[in-house]
């Protein structure tokens, strides 16, 4: 990967939490923090894979489907940058989360720890529905 790929400066497409929200189904996630905040809670069905380890092999092995869009994530759309280019860079169609984890959480979006069968089903706030309209 160039250097300029894994600076945190400029845009990559971008995607809404309350978009993301509504089009779980349709996306993969991959979420670029720490094992420690993934295992704090995470979008329902993301694959984990720290921006440390965002390499090439290791994103083969997540058997990402190449006909599908990928969603990166991380705290506050900072470390999901350089994963979106790389996985741009891999033919992916790739997008970071807007604002991270931080805006998901503020918004009231659904969390699931690791190791619980059910996640929190918290619901978007009435003003977080309508944005996506």
């Amino acid at each position: 990967m160039k250097i300029f790929q894994w600076l945190p400066l400029g845009k990559v497409p971008e995607v809404a939490p309350t978009q993301l929200y509504h089009r779980l189904s349709e996306v993969q996630i991959v979420d670029v923090r720490t094992r420690r905040e993934f295992l704090s809670g995470h979008i329902p069905g993301a694959r984990h894979l720290a921006i440390t380890d965002f390499r090439r092999h290791a994103i083969e092995a997540l058997a990402l489907d190449p006909n599908r869009p990928v969603v990166a994530i991380c705290r506050s759309a900072h470390r999901s940058l350089p994963a979106t280019r790389q996985l741009e860079a891999m033919g992916f169609n790739a997008s970071q989360l807007a604002g991270g984890m931080l805006e998901w959480k503020a918004q009231g979006l659904p969390l699931q720890k690791t190791g619980d069968p059910e996640y929190r089903k918290a619901q978007p706030s009435s003003s977080a529905k309508d944005s996506s309209k």
